[in-house]
This record gives structure tokens, C-alpha cells and sequence, in this order.
């Protein structure tokens, strides 16, 4: 895949923008700069009308009910618009007498605004629940786009009656995250509800630099939970994985229980987080990159990384141009997105060395004409986090691009580009059009929780009646997820779902990826649409190139759905070169209902099939020691 000539250019001219400005010879001024806005209250910067600050003087019964007027307008709106941040300042929330009960919504982000988690005190519950499909259909399987961040929960059940005083529920599943977290109290935190009617699926998730007791995984099928402490881990489905947490289960007699257990991370870097100091100054800290690291980033003290004052920052509206925000880039700025949809008929440019640009409330970047929505150039430290890029209606070659497929990678790994919660959606609320959601051309990028998904359902392009799957295939188009030639890249939760040939492509050296999920498209409408040029059936949902020398792998599963056409089969669950240092540590594949799989891996693991839905085939290691 190659980016065309024409969306090159438009590259290339940003390029040339930055260094003329850089340089001097553009002055300034040529950029439009954004007027200081009033702000919203004394010494609250204005984040735009979707961004709601709570302080610790409001009664509790306000708090819960702005909070809650969102969530029940989020509940069903999942292909919205609407994009919320909720942040507290530093202080206690709610008491033993009276708890602060709240419930999250589609696109909500709910963080508090302290420099430790221990800065913002929730005494009572914030909580996820199953969506309600029809009255005995309740899951978690697409409560998706919510965020958890940088507080302390202190439960005991208080304020909630029956099943609803049991725990701290939240039942979500892909593109949600939480993190630097803090959970006290004797209440468990559920990743599933089982207080509403059945059946309760749920198909998660992700939990980072999180101190927690009692964890009720339920009904989980996969988990990753990194650099965190867990008091308890109840039970797992399919594919639970731990890296760098203290007290996370042994994965002896994998795969019964199904645990992955790695005593440390390879590479880590939290998320970028919003905080207030003591004298009421916004920061956004930025954290450093670890390497082999265990345990919550603030076990010390604050988290190793830098300040950046909030002013440095270019806040973005929806209506902003991409234009305006890549020259602000230029500057010295970093971007921040406030919450909402922004339309990107030409490409963001992230082009300076420890840039950052920062998404608040799930802020959501759609190609127009078939742009590149966010160009991110091979330059150290640049992190982009808390983003959601859609697929607009005409093909786009890439909605993320991560340095150049023409050059070589300059390849800093000290100081890694980082991807954290960057998200992509292919379908939906839309028709959407892309050959690659995801590609990374520089070496040594990290990147930290990501779904790649290409929709299996939605709003327009998804007729519904029998033809209805036939006409998402024909429509919504997204061949490649993700595709990785650079070198020494690094994936710590990488869901990819859905893409029509190649969900992952692996062609860099010394790739590592800590837990990947995957379901293969559910709507191919014959075995022909599903079948690779040299006749083999399908497409793994997991490919390293075949010229690949070392790579790692550990905890992955690929589920097959073939709910258009339950004839369809697929060769193999995952696709590696036999190379001394290529291996796959704990993988699985499951039917879920239609379709085949007839291997695990290269030809091996045996078949899932309808005979055997929902029963896992496991392969330990590949190659076998």
C-alpha cells in the first residue's frame, strides 16, 4: 500500500509549513490564533461546553443529577455525537451518609483532576451497567467509548439497594479504559453486571497503573491489566492477561485457568493526564517511558514524566480547521481536542519531537474526501492519546499514518512515539471507507491500548433483512487494520476486528505484543469474497511476514462469527514464519456461532467449529518447546 500522490502532497506542504514557520521565513502571524476564551469560573479554563468541573463544595444531589442527566441521554446514543468530559478537582466527594452514585455513558470521560489518584476522593460508586437491547437481552458486549481516570473509589455498598450494594459495576467492553485508579473498600469492582436479566456478556477490556482490591471478572472473555495491583482476580473466560501486576494470578495450568502472566512490562508510558496544582495551575503531565517495569507509576510519589502548562496547549473546538491546528502544531504548541466530532478534509501533522496531542471525552476526528485525518512524523516523544479516528465516506489509504512508508524509520526508542486509547472506527454511525486504519512505518512506537474496529453494525450502510450483511460488504470498507513494517514496535492491548483481508500485518523485527483480541469479519458473503488470491481459505487474523526473524506474542485469541454466510472457513487462527525467534505464547481461537476455523496456528491447534461453540482451542506455545 502506497499513500497517493495527491495526499502526499498535501503531507508534504504541512511539512514545508512547519519548517518555513520554524525558520522564520513565514511570519507568525500567518497562523490564526485562538482567542483566550472567557473562562468558565474563577481560575477553571473554559474546555468548551462539554467539558463539566466539579469541585467538592457542590451539594452531592447536583453533582448526580448533571451527571446522571448525561448518562441516561448517552445510555442508547452509540452512534451519537455528543462527546463529555466530567472533571473533579482535588477533594472528597460524597460521604458514608450520603455516596455519590453516577453512571457513564457512551463518549464520556470521567477523570479526577488531582496530581495522585488520592487527590480525588469518590466515596460512593461510578458505574457502567449493561445496555438493555430489549428487556431479557441486557449485555456489555458494545458498551463502548467510556473512560475511567485518575481518582480513588472508596465503596461499601452505601446508597444502593439489593444486588445494586454487591459491587461496583462496570460492564463494558472495547475502547474502554481505566486507569490510575484506586479502588478501597470491602465492595468488589465487577467487569460484569449481573443484577439486570441475562445474558450478560461482556467482551473487555483494559485496566492500567490501577491499585485495586477484589476483582469480579464474571463474564469477561478477555482482559488485559497492566503495571497494576489487584488484591484478588475471581475467574477468567478465555483470555486474561497481566503484565508488570503485582498480585495477579499465576498462570500455571494455563489454560485452565486462562491467565497470562508476565512479571513485567517490556516497554510502558501512562496516558498523558489533566491536573491542577495547589495554587489552581492546569497541567497536563506528560509521563515518561519505562522499560521492564511492575506496579502503579505513583507508588512513589508523582509519576516520573514532565509538566506542560496548559497554555501551551492549542484548545481545539469542533469547527476548528486541520490547517489552523497543524500550524498551531508548528509553533510549539500542543494540541488539545476538546470534546466533540471534527471534521479532517486534510491531515493533522504532528511533525516536532515531543509533541503532544491530547483528546478529551473520546474527541473524534472523521477523514473527509479520503484524507489521512493524523499524520504523525518519526520524531521522539511524540504522544498521541484519548482519540477516536473515523472512516469518512470516501477511501482514505490511512487514518493514521506513524512516520513515512518512503524513508527510513530514524528509529528512537528511548523516547518512543506512544499511542495511548487512540481509537478507529471503520462504520457505524456512517458509512466509512479505508484500505488501513492503523499504520506504523517508524521504529520503536508504542503503542498503549487501541481498537481497530471495522463495524459489524450500525446506523446507515447497514441494511437491514436478509441482504443486509451483503450490502455492509460491499459498502463499508476496511481491508487492512493494522499494518506494521517498522522495527522494535511495541503493542500492550491491541484489539482489531472485523477487516475485510488483513486484520493485523506484522513486517517489522522484534515485534511485541502483550495480549491481542480479535473477531473476524462477520459478513463476507462467499467463501470467494473470503479467500486469498493463492487459494487459501481466508485470512488469519493475526499475519507475521514470513521474512520475519524475532517476534513475540503473548495471550491471543481470534473468534470466528460468520454470521452472513455460516458455510465460510478460515485456514488459521494466526499466520508466523517457523524462525527460532518468532514465537506465540498462550493463543486460542472459539466459534461463537458460525463459520470455521481450522487451526489455531500454521496448520496446528485444531478446528473450531459449530460442534464446539464457545469451547476455546488453545495452543500453549508456538512452536511447541
Amino acid at each position: 500500500m502506497s499513500v497517493p500522490p495527491r495526499t502526499l502532497r498535501t503531507v508534504i506542504a504541512l511539512a514545508a509549513a512547519s519548517v518555513l514557520l520554524a525558520a522564520g521565513v513565514v511570519a507568525p502571524a500567518a497562523a490564526s490564533t485562538q482567542p483566550a476564551p472567557a473562562p468558565a469560573a474563577a481560575g477553571i479554563p473554559n474546555l468548551g461546553p462539554n467539558v463539566i468541573v466539579f469541585d467538592p463544595s457542590m451539594p452531592v444531589a447536583d453533582i448526580e443529577a448533571r451527571a446522571n442527566a448525561i448518562a441516561d441521554a448517552q445510555v442508547d446514543a452509540e452512534m451519537g455525537s455528543a462527546r463529555w468530559s466530567l472533571l473533579f478537582l482535588p477533594g472528597t466527594y460524597g460521604s458514608a451518609g450520603d455516596p455519590l452514585q453516577i453512571r457513564v455513558g457512551y463518549y464520556t470521560e470521567v477523570a479526577g483532576l488531582g496530581e495522585s489518584p488520592s487527590d480525588v476522593v469518590v466515596r460512593g460508586k461510578i458505574e457502567s451497567y449493561n445496555r438493555c437491547l430489549a428487556p431479557d437481552n441486557c449485555i456489555a458486549l458494545n458498551t463502548f467509548w467510556r473512560t475511567l481516570s485518575n481518582l480513588t473509589l472508596e465503596i461499601d455498598g452505601t446508597g444502593q439497594d439489593g444486588c445494586r450494594a454487591s459491587a461496583n459495576f462496570w460492564a463494558v467492553s472495547q475502547a474502554v479504559s481505566v486507569r490510575r485508579v484506586q479502588v478501597r473498600g470491602a465492595v468488589p469492582f465487577s467487569l460484569m453486571d449481573y443484577c439486570t436479566a441475562g445474558p450478560q456478556y461482556a467482551s473487555g477490556g483494559y485496566i492500567a497503573d490501577s491499585r485495586l482490591g477484589a476483582v469480579v471478572n464474571g463474564s469477561q472473555q478477555q482482559w488485559l491489566t497492566r503495571n497494576s495491583s489487584v488484591g484478588s482476580w475471581s475467574n477468567g473466560v478465555w483470555n486474561q492477561v497481566f503484565s508488570g501486576v503485582e498480585g495477579a494470578p499465576s498462570e500455571a495450568g494455563f489454560p485452565n485457568p486462562p491467565y497470562t502472566t508476565l512479571d513485567r512490562t517490556p516497554v510502558s508510558r501512562e496516558k498523558p493526564y489533566l491536573h491542577v496544582d495547589d495554587r489552581g495551575r492546569w497541567f497536563v503531565r506528560i509521563p515518561s517511558a519505562q522499560r521492564d517495569s511492575r506496579g502503579v507509576s505513583w507508588a512513589n510519589g508523582e509519576t516520573p514524566g514532565r509538566d506542560v502548562p496548559l497554555r501551551d496547549f492549542y484548545l481545539a473546538r469542533p469547527g476548528d480547521s486541520v490547517l489552523k491546528m497543524s500550524l498551531a502544531l508548528a509553533l510549539g504548541k500542543n494540541l488539545l481536542l476538546t470534546p466533540g466530532v471534527y471534521d479532517a478534509p486534510a491531515s493533522i501533522l504532528v511533525a516536532r519531537a515531543g509533541a503532544v496531542v491530547l483528546g478529551l471525552g473520546h474527541a473524534t476526528l472523521t477523514a473527509v474526501r479520503g484524507s489521512i485525518p493524523l499524520v504523525v512524523a518519526d520524531r521522539p516523544g511524540i504522544v498521541v492519546a484519548g482519540v477516536t479516528i473515523d472512516a469518512g465516506t470516501s477511501t482514505s489509504p490511512v487514518l493514521l499514518q506513524v512516520g513515512s512508508p518512503f524513508g527510513r524509520s530514524r528509529g528512537a526508542t528511548t523516547d518512543p512515539i506512544t499511542l495511548s486509547d487512540v481509537y478507529f472506527r471503520v462504520g457505524g454511525p456512517h458509512v466509512g471507507k479505508t484500505d488501513t486504519a492503523l499504520r506504523i512505518d517508524a521504529n520503536g512506537v508504542l503503542v498503549d491500548h487501541t481498537w481497530v474496529w471495522r463495524a459489524d453494525h450500525g446506523v446507515e450502510g447497514f441494511t437491514a433483512g436478509v441482504n443486509g450483511d451483503t450490502d455492509r460488504w460491499r459498502t463499508n470498507i476496511g481491508r487492512t487494520g493494522v499494518l506494521v513494517t517498522g522495527n522494535d514496535v511495541t503493542a500492550t492491548g491491541l484489539f482489531v476486528e472485523h477487516f475485510q483481508r488483513q486484520n493485523v500485518r506484522w513486517e517489522g523485527e522484534r515485534g511485541r505484543v502483550v495480549m491481542f483480541q480479535n473477531e473476524l469479519p462477520y459478513d463476507p458473503p462467499t467463501q470467494a469474497d473470503w479467500t486469498q488470491p493463492d487459494g487459501t481459505l481466508g485470512w488469519p487474523g493475526y499475519t507475521v511476514a514470513a521474512n520475519v526473524k524475532d517476534h513475540q506474542l503473548w495471550g491471543g485469541g481470534v473468534y470466528v462469527f460468520n454470521q452472513n454466510n455460516p458455510s465460510i472457513t478460515t485456514a488459521n487462527g494466526f499466520s508466523v514464519p517457523d524462525a527460532p525467534g518468532v514465537r506465540l505464547r498462550h493463543i486460542m481461537t472459539v466459534n461463537l456461532g458460525a463459520g470455521t476455523i481450522e487451526n489455531v496456528v500454521n496448520g496446528t491447534g485444531g478446528r473450531a467449529d459449530t460442534s464446539t461453540i464457545g469451547v476455546p482451542r488453545f495452543v500453549a506455545d508456538y512452536p511447541a518447546p
